[in-house]
């Protein structure tokens, strides 16, 4: 049997920075917030914690730090992807060495592979670590999908490869029917998790759960149980806030409406800019009309 690294909510949590790096302390309180909210996994320096633009010495210490503060709450799933083979292998042995509990494993972006060299590169990864990885197949950010019989060829091959954030609705059920009942499969896109849920996912990584963790956990855990009049309530209002949180480039919308909340968590940095007035004021109305002040 696979290891489940979770079930439930889990939030791809922002990164606070100021001009000088990290701002550890706000982590610290986002930190305590989404579990005391109930969510069941925090899963730093993926996409939305924008661990692209930290440098290696950075990203290990965000990892390190958030495994100090979690202490054992819930599990750490630390990003660690990257388009370097070796130096995706070297994040994997530093995140494991910092006591993360998983890493999360983008395929490659920019320089496209085949699917032979995917899962050469993901051989690699699970090689280098004794702790679970899953899997992330974001076809929109990084040119490149990842096919069903790629991942259960995975899965198969190495006991630690135990799931996938799937980004492509398309895959789920086929997932299923190749991977076996223990691999794990995670929805990357907020507007999709009860939809996969019903396809027998085992849960969501969240934007949204920045903002909203309490209202994702009580979804998420409604699927669980087989509530899905109360999970499709949950998703139903959620949608209009979910596409104003991507109306730009994921973070810049929700650390923005975090900060229209009163969390103070900084903007992000460059290539990201802030956002333009316009999606600012769309933005601020999804948010009134969700009930957020």
């Amino acid at each position: 049997m696979k290891k489940t690294v979770f079930e439930g909510s889990g939030v791809a949590i922002i990164t606070p920075f100021t001009e000088d790096g990290v701002e550890y302390p706000k982590l610290g309180e986002l930190i305590d917030f989404q579990i005391q909210q109930g969510t069941d996994c925090i899963v730093i320096a993926g996409t939305t914690g924008e661990a692209s633009t930290m440098p290696d010495q950075e990203h290990i210490r965000t990892i390190q730090y958030t495994v100090e503060r979690v202490a054992g709450r819930v599990p750490v799933l630390a990003g660690a992807g990257s388009n370097d083979t070796n130096h995706g292998a070297a994040l994997c042995r530093a995140a494991q060495d910092v006591g993360a509990d998983a890493v999360l494993l983008v395929t490659p972006y920019y320089n496209k592979t085949t699917q032979r060299g995917l899962y050469e590169h993901f051989a690699v990864m699970a090689k280098a670590i004794d702790i679970p990885i899953i899997l992330y197949n974001v076809p929109s950010r990084t040119g490149m999908n990842m096919t069903p019989e790629t991942v259960a060829r995975l899965a198969k091959d190495f006991d630690n490869i135990v799931g996938i954030k799937e980004c492509e609705f398309g895959h789920v059920g086929e997932l299923k029917n190749l991977c076996g009942e223990d691999f794990s499969i995670y929805s990357g896109e907020d507007g999709l998790a009860v939809p996969l849920m019903s396809m027998g996912g085992k849960g969501v990584i969240s934007v949204l759960a920045n903002i909203v963790p309490a209202d994702v956990h009580q979804m998420i855990k409604a699927c669980l149980q087989g509530d899905w009049d109360t999970a499709r309530r949950l998703q139903l209002k959620a949608l209009p806030l979910i596409k104003a949180l991507f109306c730009e480039t994921s973070p810049i919308p929700v650390k923005e409406a975090m900060n229209m909340l009163g969390m103070n968590v900084g903007v992000c940095r460059l290539p990201l800019v802030e956002m333009e007035e316009a999606n600012r004021a769309k933005l601020r109305q999804a948010m009134l009309d969700y009930g957020l002040q």
